[in-house]
């Protein structure tokens, strides 16, 4: 006598209950990633976009209390801010930070900052720049 086998045949009676999950499975996921996609997209353009200043130190000179720098910034015109510049001595500790403030229609602006030191500073780092 042989068992009869309670298994549907192969094809004929259309996806298991497995094979849809795995199909709902990825849709989600292929949602998931485009919504991810489109969030990575807007921070990077919005970046991009609204990065209107940028700057850089050409030079810099240390004395014993204070730092001169030379500092060339771009800009937008009529966009005003400020860059942030410090000064660190040769162990590494910081002994000079401020703000320079610029604004004005010039798209470029070129100028020689002092940046007062509590020590002998032996760099000059900009930490960043931002519109007001």
């Amino acid at each position: 006598m042989s068992t009869a086998s309670t298994r549907l045949p192969e094809g004929r009676y259309g996806r298991s209950s497995d094979e849809r999950a795995d199909h709902k499975l990825r849709i989600a996921g292929a949602v998931l990633a485009a919504v991810l996609v489109a969030l990575v997209g807007y921070f990077a353009y919005h970046y991009v976009v609204e990065a209107k200043i940028s700057a850089e130190v050409i030079t810099f000179q240390a004395s014993d209390n204070e730092v001169k720098v030379h500092l060339e910034v771009h800009k937008d015109a009529g966009t005003s801010g400020y860059c942030t510049l410090r000064s660190q001595a040769a162990d590494q500790s910081e002994v000079g930070r401020a703000d320079f403030h610029f604004g004005g229609s010039a798209t470029r602006i070129d100028k020689v900052v002092t940046l007062r030191t509590t020590a002998r500073g032996t760099t000059a780092e900009l930490l960043g720049c931002h519109t007001d």
